[in-house]
């Protein structure tokens, strides 16, 4: 009985035909246990359509964003064998012969979305450039040897095995796809020959014309290193040191997909083997402006009516800032979010194209109406309409109906109004000192979601730097804005706010025409009744009191200036177009509607913490089980819960070193109680085998998951690693 460890170790048999677990998708999701009724289908089948429209969005606008880095890359690798008008003599072809052509692609830390970018970028090359393409992990790839059997597998297909299967080989006359290849680079050089001669036959013409450029033509070989930091020094040395002896025979390119920085190269790499390579570095976009332009196209538009709370979108950015900076995560949690609002909120059918929403409205049932009633929001606008217009929304259907139209119209408007003045006053206060509201567009927007901007001592702030703002800094800053507004939907409010900005930037530049002749005049009027020129003059101590007063007095009543007027003008009006087009979005009726709200729910599913939630399945195993007999008090051990679950309440009431025999005591004691054993037959000192088996097992479930550990101190105690509990 007597054991010398808790537990051996853990041991994982993988099968041999292991089948593709089944992943489940946003329609079970939906499928709540009970029969899926007509809205249901509605909800779902609008969560699909609204999705892939973003999706497709989402796809375009990143591959217009990294259009730049592609062509670059695409161009290095096109021109990376090409030595066209060189000399076979000259010492840099030469030179550039030897050396292997090597594109660093540094991503960022972003390392979610580097497979995502590497993906699009080898469909790329495969497309227009060459076939043949090598990715490469660094987990998959701990030794020389695995490394070029990756790239053997994927360049010439089949099955490549090492030295134990080649004379089973020698037996068989099968063909080169279908063999078993020697794990060498050796083999290479002849299927290159061999591809580029199939490739490039045809009619003796055309060979006679391509044959002076038949090695320019040749497709390279490109090996994509996704994840650079991760490869063993020594693996990636030893690999590059072969390549660079075959670089005569075979157009190898590398890619090093870089994380971190390129300093990172020579780091890895002695100078020995890093001369073998001819780098060039590219840069992608930083993670964070992609950010905002996913933002930017997916949030602060009227093209999808789905939109996040600001508490909401404030757990999605505090996640992408503080935990991976991805933005493909962030895509994720914004569909997260959109399933959720369309899975808990029953109105969300309603979360559509507008004229689509009017046909649904038409068609909802009586039950539908009643929680249009209950929705808070529309409760307040209930509330503040007269006595006759209540009755008839909370009795008549088909007066709510009519009603519900216009307030999702006027929501609808609400939003178009919202986003261009939002982006305006970002155009005014981005480039503040110390960006009192935020140097990003969406810290200004978390902000103008959740409460009054204009109430809040960040915007005061900026305000006045505003008032202290040069003409032309002004100037600019209104014609941003008006380019921000003619970009965005000519309709009536827009288009007003956008000549009245436009008068303002007309009046600034008449005033750069007449700003010298003015302040001349104004200089000698100013010259001819300042009292500071009595002060010149001799007087008494009475005339001098009031020569100061009428100084002081001045001051305060000093006139303003025709720029300083204007400008105080330009922040009057932007001041009151804040006021009247970014209110929160809570104001408005059925907000709800497209508004998702649920802060907690993503953060549970995107942001876990996955000691708490092992420290509640084991003390209140009830909240995973649903079994009644598992209810207890808070504190008590049930007897009849699970033994890992009797184990772990037991150690909860031990100290810094836990006895394993009296743990197997109390342990045994309750367990005994449940199966209504007495409980004082283990004290005579026999421990039921079954038993016995039972505790070691919870033990080395607990030290597996890191709660205790074993300890030299004592041989037949164990360590407690963690301390309190739920």
């Amino acid at each position: 009985m007597a054991t010398s460890s808790v537990s051996r170790g853990c041991f994982v048999f993988k099968p041999k035909d292991s089948k593709k677990r089944k992943i489940p998708v946003a329609a079970d999701f939906f499928n709540k246990g009970d029969a899926i009724s007509e809205s249901d289908r509605l909800q779902f089948s609008t969560y699909e359509s609204l999705w892939q429209q973003m999706k497709e969005e989402t796809e375009r606008f990143q591959d217009n964003l990294n259009e730049k880095i592609f062509d670059s890359l695409l161009s290095f690798i096109k021109n990376s064998h090409i030595h066209l008008n060189s000399k076979v003599n000259d010492w840099s072809y030469r030179m550039r012969c030897s050396e292997i052509p090597t594109a660093a692609v540094v991503l960022g830390v972003n390392v979610p979305d580097h497979e995502m970018t590497f993906q699009r970028f080898s469909d790329l090359v495969k497309q227009s450039l060459t076939p043949h393409v090598v990715c490469l992990h660094g987990k998959e790839c701990t030794t020389v040897k695995q490394v070029l059997q990756k790239v053997l597998m994927h360049l010439l297909g089949g099955t490549v095995n090492d030295e134990e299967a080649e004379e089973e080989d020698m037996h068989h006359s099968t063909p080169l796809s279908q063999r078993r290849i020697h794990c060498s680079m050796a083999s290479l050089p002849g299927w290159y020959k061999a591809i580029t001669q199939t490739s490039g036959s045809g009619s003796p013409s055309k060979k006679r014309k391509s044959c002076a450029v038949e090695k320019e033509q040749a497709p390279p070989i490109v090996i994509i290193f996704k994840d650079l930091e991760t490869f063993l020094p020594e693996v990636l040395q030893n690999f590059i040191t072969i390549c660079s002896n075959y670089i005569q025979q075979l157009p190898l390119v590398l890619v090093f997909g870089i994380a971190t920085s390129p300093i990172t190269i020579h780091r890895m790499l002695p100078h020995a083997v890093s001369s073998l390579l001819c780098i060039e570095l590219f840069q992608s976009l930083s993670c964070s402006d992609h950010l905002t332009t996913v933002i930017d196209k997916l949030v602060l538009t009227t093209k999808f009516p789905f939109k996040l709370s600001g508490k909401v979108l404030q757990v999605l950015i505090v996640i992408f800032l503080y935990h991976d900076f991805s933005v493909r995560n962030f895509v994720k949690g914004f569909q997260l979010s959109l399933l959720e609002h369309f899975y808990s909120q029953p109105l969300s059918l309603l979360c559509c194209s507008l004229d689509e929403a009017n046909g649904r409205i038409r068609n909802l049932a009586h039950g539908d109406c009643e929680r249009i009633r209950q929705v808070p929001s529309f409760m307040r606008y209930v509330d503040c309409q007269d006595s006759e217009k209540q009755i008839e929304l909370l009795t008549n259907d088909q007066y709510l109906k009519d009603d519900v139209q216009k307030l999702l119209k006027d929501l609808h408007i609400y939003h178009e109004n919202y986003f261009p003045v939002l982006k305006c006053l970002h155009v005014f206060t981005s480039s503040l000192p110390k960006y009192p509201l935020g140097k990003q567009i969406r810290e200004l927007y978390v902000t103008c979601l959740e409460r009054n901007v204009w109430e809040t001592e960040e915007y005061s702030s900026a305000f006045q730097l505003l008032g202290m703002m040069a003409n032309n800094e002004l100037v600019s800053l209104l014609q941003k804005c008006i380019d921000v507004l003619k970009s965005s939907k000519q309709q009536k409010p827009l288009t007003d706010i956008r000549q009245k900005l436009e008068e303002f930037l007309s009046k600034f530049q008449k005033l750069d025409d007449i700003a010298p002749e003015m302040h001349d005049k104004e200089g000698d009027e100013n010259n001819k009744t300042s009292p500071e020129k009595s002060l010149q003059k001799k007087t008494d101590l009475y005339e001098l009191q009031k020569t100061l007063m009428e100084m002081k007095k001045s001051r305060r009543s000093k006139k303003l200036s025709r720029f300083e007027a204007l400008r105080m003008e330009v922040l009057e009006f932007m001041d009151k177009l804040v006021r009247q087009y970014l209110l929160p979005p809570e104001t408005q009726p059925l907000h709800e509607v497209i508004y998702f709200s649920g802060a907690s729910t993503i953060r549970r599913h995107l942001n876990a913490t996955p000691r708490t939630a092992l420290q509640t399945a084991l003390s209140k195993p009830y909240n995973y089980l649903q079994n009644e007999a598992l209810r207890s008090e808070g504190g008590t051990i049930t007897n009849t819960a699970p033994d890992i679950c009797i184990v772990y309440k037991l150690h909860l009431e031990c100290g810094r070193l836990i006895n394993l025999y009296d743990w197997l005591q109390a342990f045994v004691t309750v367990v005994s109680a449940s199966e209504g054993q007495d409980p004082d037959k283990p004290s005579k000192g026999q421990v039921d085998q079954v038993l016995h088996a039972r505790f070691i097992h919870a033990v080395s479930e607990l030290e597996f998951l890191g709660f205790i550990k074993p300890t030299k101190q004592k041989t037949d105690h164990v360590a407690r690693l963690t301390w309190g509990g739920f």
